[in-house]
């Protein structure tokens, strides 16, 4: 008896700016799918500017997943996002249709395909301690402090990352094993699937006009109004969601920290930063084919398409095709 093949999902990762969300519709297009999105600020209602969310008029009639799912207030995790996601990709199977996931937020890519593990409870006691000494000697103090035990970790979290730091050094402390070495131990919330991983990378030049033009497009559709209106709504300026690039610079010019146009600069030198280091995530993903070239042109969308078609074919080794 011939085992049946695994079901196939497609990806499209890679840096911001690179045309991701372009790449994704097309694909959902061509191969009857459905987007289920990879973003860890997309997730929050009411984040809609900074994040470059596809408006819906613009979706072309393609379902959008894992977008609006959660409250300003609330904690969104990695954990909560594989299961989301996994829960989105079975459904779309059930459908009969291909799952997409895109974006470029690595970290809840690894936890949707590779699983997180539960962790122990919170030390409130603990916390506080590793919060105080934050606050007294800086993030950066509990930075050095994990790169001493937990080096992997101290690569994958910014040293400013407070939240993510202490939480690192909590399981460490509590289990007397480093948080990455949980994390190898785990398995993805999916099971077996099968992934077309594509990944979209553009010279550093032209990604950075691109990453430009972005932050002045974001302020003409009104990016600063939209850190107001969230405001107004109540979402206060510790939510997690406001440490985004984009929303964090927005909120210290409506303080006064700085004028617009060095603000604008400053989130655009930040998202070409954060650009390099989404680039070194993903190049550490196994089985990611990279294409050259912005998601939006002809020649991409069918480079990637014949990516998708090799396993969707018959004799493809992965079932029947699924075009319209």
């Amino acid at each position: 008896m011939t085992d049946r093949p695994a079901p196939i999902v497609v990806a499209v990762l890679g840096p911001t700016g690179t045309g991701k969300s372009a790449l994704a519709l097309s694909l959902a297009e061509r191969f009857r799918g459905e987007i289920v999105s990879c973003d860890s600020t997309a997730v929050y209602r009411g984040f809609d500017i900074g994040t470059d969310k596809t408006p819906a008029d613009a979706r072309r009639g393609i379902p959008h997943h894992l977008i609006d799912v959660a409250d300003p207030t609330d904690e969104y995790t990695a954990a909560r996002y594989a299961t989301d996601a996994a829960e989105a990709i079975r459904g779309i199977e059930a459908r009969g249709r291909l799952p997409i996931v895109a974006g470029g937020t690595g970290f809840y890519f690894r936890a949707l395909t590779r699983g997180l593990f539960p962790g122990p409870a919170r030390d409130v006691a603990l916390r506080a301690r590793l919060g105080a000494v934050a606050a007294r000697r800086g993030p950066e103090c509990l930075h050095r402090a994990l790169a001493r035990v937990d080096a992997p970790s101290a690569r994958r979290i910014q040293p400013r990352d407070t939240m993510r730091l202490v939480r690192a050094l909590e399981v460490y402390r509590l289990t007397g094993r480093p948080l990455s070495e949980h994390f190898s131990a785990t398995c993805s919330p999916l099971g077996t699937r099968t992934f077309v991983k594509i990944g979209l990378v553009l010279a550093g030049e032209e990604l950075a006009r691109r990453i430009s033009r972005r932050v002045d497009a974001q302020f003409a559709r009104g990016l600063l109004d939209e850190i107001r209106r969230l405001l107004a709504a109540g979402a206060p300026e510790a939510a997690r969601a406001f440490d985004a690039i984009g929303y964090r610079q927005g909120l210290e010019f409506l303080r006064g920290v700085r004028d617009e146009a060095a603000t604008r600069e400053l989130i655009a030198s930040a998202t070409r930063r954060y650009a390099r280091r989404q680039l070194i995530w993903f190049r550490k993903e196994p089985n990611l084919v990279w294409i050259r070239g912005a998601g939006e042109l002809p020649e991409t969308a069918a480079a990637a398409g014949r990516l998708v078609e090799g396993l969707l074919a018959p004799d493809g080794g992965a079932g029947g095709e699924v075009r319209s």
